[in-house]
């Protein structure tokens, strides 16, 4: 359930209080649901992949998951292709979000070397050279691991040999941000940038009434304020002609993105909630939006996307 996976994953405390989850919207829109599924790009001369691209969803494609926070193995079954993928922790320890790098083949990896094997359809590496990324693990009382959304890069016989690339997610939810800024955007500084679990800690608070999302990683730190109109809940749609929160003037919606010591005095933008969950206490716990705002009433834009559990 929702607490129990911010709970596994480490993240702040008092975010979400409940399991229960309820959505701001009309009746018919859903509450946030979790992604099974196994992607891969093979580049040419790769002998796993076979040079080629995949995607399986479940239920599809046939995808279980076991193991432990030390060791945990994916199978994909797709018609007559079968996929296994092997994350292990350095010996001794376990899986947590986090950065792998230098993995050896996950079986017979030595010293303090995670593990990594992805093989498929009769073919595997005698050795393995690569890096995975955990963005996301769970784990139930006895310890297996329930909730799993990683990433890897893996080199077969070689270090130098054709990359296969691919993302492993079991029953996890999009955790993540990003935001592209235009040349001149005084709070992005003209730059893109994405972060996940797996580098950054995220956080959201609030209420029908107004959300905070915060982001602290990769020598960064982001604060994006959401806020309806002065009398209004959020709820799914979009949220026009947003100027500074808490300044903005009745009838507005409130915006207010800044990061790394930077902030609009004033701003013009909008924002849009695409998925909304609050739980039994009426704090949010899921969030899906985007957002454009222009600091001062500049041309340039500073543009980004929020994924919370939604």
């Amino acid at each position: 359930m929702l607490l129990r996976r911010l709970t596994t994953l480490g993240m702040a405390a008092g975010v979400v209080t409940a399991t229960v989850l309820t959505v701001a919207a009309a009746p018919a829109q859903a509450a946030p649901t979790s992604v099974t599924s196994y992607s891969f790009t093979s580049e040419a001369g790769d002998y796993i992949g076979g040079g080629q691209t995949r995607d399986y969803q479940a239920p599809s494609a046939d995808i279980r998951l076991s193991g432990t926070a030390g060791y945990v193995t994916m199978r994909v079954d797709a018609g007559s292709e079968w996929w296994t993928i092997e994350l292990a922790a350095p010996n001794g320890d376990v899986l947590r979000p986090g950065r792998y790098l230098d993995a050896e083949r996950a079986a017979f990896r030595t010293g303090r070397s995670p593990g990594l094997d992805v093989s498929g359809t009769g073919r595997g590496c005698n050795r393995v050279y690569g890096n995975f990324w955990i963005d996301q693990i769970g784990t139930a009382a006895d310890g297996t691991v329930t909730l799993l959304d990683a990433r890897f890069t893996q080199h077969c016989e070689s270090e130098t040999a054709p990359r296969l690339q691919g993302t492993v997610k079991f029953a996890a939810y999009p955790l993540s941000y990003r935001f592209a800024s235009d040349a001149g955007d005084y709070i992005g500084g003209g730059v893109t940038k994405s972060y996940t679990n797996a580098t950054s800690v995220f956080g959201l608070r609030g209420t029908a009434s107004g959300v905070s999302f915060s982001v602290s990683g990769q020598r960064d730190y982001w604060s994006v304020e959401l806020y309806p109109p002065a009398g209004q809940t959020l709820r799914v749609g979009t949220y026009t002609d947003a100027q500074r929160y808490p300044f903005n003037e009745s009838g507005h919606p409130g915006l207010s993105v800044s990061g790394n010591g930077r902030g609009c005095n004033t701003l013009t933008g909008e924002f849009t909630i695409r998925e909304i969950a609050f739980d039994a206490s009426g704090a949010v716990s899921a969030l899906s939006a985007t957002y454009v705002q222009h600091c001062e009433g500049g041309t340039p834009a500073l543009r980004g996307t929020i994924r919370y559990f939604a």
